[in-house]
């Protein structure tokens, strides 16, 4: 299942570092997952402090 980063995103970067295959960036106001490089690991979602990584 792809992942999303919702506009709860405080760009902490933690969902960054968790992050084994680089799939995660820095995108306008938060930060954006590539689906074509996303593992669908899930390790953000259990990283994100405010919860903003949904399941798309």
């Amino acid at each position: 299942m792809a992942y999303l980063i919702t506009d709860d995103c405080t760009s902490c970067g933690t969902c960054v570092e968790e992050c084994a295959v680089e799939a995660i960036s820095e995108g306008d106001g938060k930060y954006v997952i590539d689906t074509d490089t996303c593992a669908e690991c899930g390790a953000c979602v259990d990283a994100c402090p405010v919860s903003a990584i949904i399941e798309k």
